[in-house]
């Protein structure tokens, strides 16, 4: 049973990244492979409202924010309204994805994939066409 490869496409991109240099060079980057970026917020407290709102294909979204929540509870709130959305994390602490995994299987068999910093742009443009 694989995805039709039609319903696998990215053209909307929400992006959640409070450094605005990297916000900019992510929004750039992914404008000049040819994704719509239709939303970017800068802490996880709005990305749940703003997926609600604009209903982007993927989110990518910086563990670390500031505000109330993390990038991963941001993640959980959305996958918990939105199963099938596809979330891109990233983050410096490569122990996320202990906290992932430990996460009473809630994140079992969702779209949802971890970097780690530091990013590079290839290597995001790959890793949004597998998530």
């Amino acid at each position: 049973m694989g995805i039709d490869r039609q319903q696998r496409q990215i053209h909307k991109v929400m992006i959640v990244e409070d450094e605005h240099d990297i916000l900019l060079l992510y929004k750039d980057y992914l404008k000049s492979k040819g994704y719509s970026v239709i939303a970017s917020s800068t802490t996880a407290d709005e990305a749940f409202i703003d997926f609600e709102k604009y209903k982007p294909d993927l989110i990518i979204i910086d563990y670390k924010l500031p505000g109330i929540k993390n990038g991963l509870q941001a993640a959980k709130e959305i996958l918990t309204k939105f199963p099938s959305a596809r979330i891109l994390i990233i983050t410096a602490h490569e122990d996320i994805k202990n906290e992932l995994n430990n996460d009473d299987d809630f994140f079992r068999n969702k779209r949802i994939e971890i970097i780690i910093k530091p990013v590079r742009l290839a290597r995001l443009d790959y890793i949004i066409q597998e998530v």
